[in-house]
């Protein structure tokens, strides 16, 4: 995956239509994915902390970023396209994630060790805390998964990945995206928009893994659900990571 990644591929309104089903097969529950989920973070927080340790240890981890950020998108695309690979693909794309994150946040921690010390735990509370909150509100129904909600968040989430596309693009070019790194005002506010849709892409993921279990999904689809919403969980905590480093740079 790119550093700083837009959207969660993994999940739209058409996902389970796709599904395949066969008769007699195990189906899948809430609880399951859940269960994996938390099997995979396991795999990533460990996964990071090998390459976090390597760091502080000289090693120059920007490689180790670079071929597991690749790798994982390769991971992320084949799950995506083979739904029922996912059981056998899905711990492999979390160990990446987590080589890349390690790397990452120990770059960003070091950098900015003396301006914002603890940039990174920091990042890592504040993403768990959304999350928490996030399925607090869709547990009780505060904020619910409406098909305009849908559309809305799934629109939002487009857009910014053609706008970090261009970015690339640009980039490629030698050129700069206005706004997009530079720690002003409107800078600032285009994260805190990316980190908001972030956070309400969440609401989709708890969604499909509900409408999932509802519907009678093939077991597999607990992996491929769990690995969705760990997309959504980087994506998040990437982006509440490049928001810190944007107002430790005001300091």
């Amino acid at each position: 995956m790119g550093l700083f990644k837009a959207g969660n591929p993994a999940f739209n309104e058409k996902t389970i239509s796709k599904i395949t089903y066969e008769s007699g097969q195990e189906l899948m529950t809430a609880n399951g994915a859940i269960k994996k989920f938390g099997l995979m973070l396991v795999m990533l927080l460990g996964a990071a902390s090998f390459t976090w340790s390597a760091f502080y240890q000289g090693v120059n981890v920007l490689p180790w970023a670079m071929g597991a950020s690749i790798a994982g998108f390769v991971v992320a695309l084949v799950i995506i396209f083979k739904k029922s690979w996912a059981p056998y693909l899905a711990l492999g794309y979390a160990l990446l994630q987590g080589l890349f994150l390690g790397a990452i946040s120990a770059v960003f921690e070091a950098a900015f060790a003396d301006k914002y010390p603890g940039i990174v735990m920091q990042a890592v509370m504040l993403t768990f805390g959304v999350a928490i909150g996030m399925f607090a509100l869709y547990y009780f129904r505060i904020v619910q998964a409406t098909e305009t909600f849908k559309k809305v968040v799934i629109g939002a989430t487009i857009g910014i990945a053609l706008f970090y596309l261009v970015a690339l693009v640009m980039n490629l070019f030698g050129a700069q995206m206005p706004y997009l790194h530079s720690n002003g005002l409107v800078g600032i506010g285009i994260s805190v928009f990316v980190v908001v849709v972030a956070a309400l892409n969440l609401i989709l993921d708890f969604d499909l893994i509900e409408q999932g279990a509802a519907h009678g999904a093939p077991k597999y689809f607990e992996w491929y659900c769990a690995f969705g919403l760990l997309v959504t969980i980087v994506w998040l905590y990437l982006e509440i990571l490049k928001l810190l480093s944007k107002l430790a740079s005001r300091k």
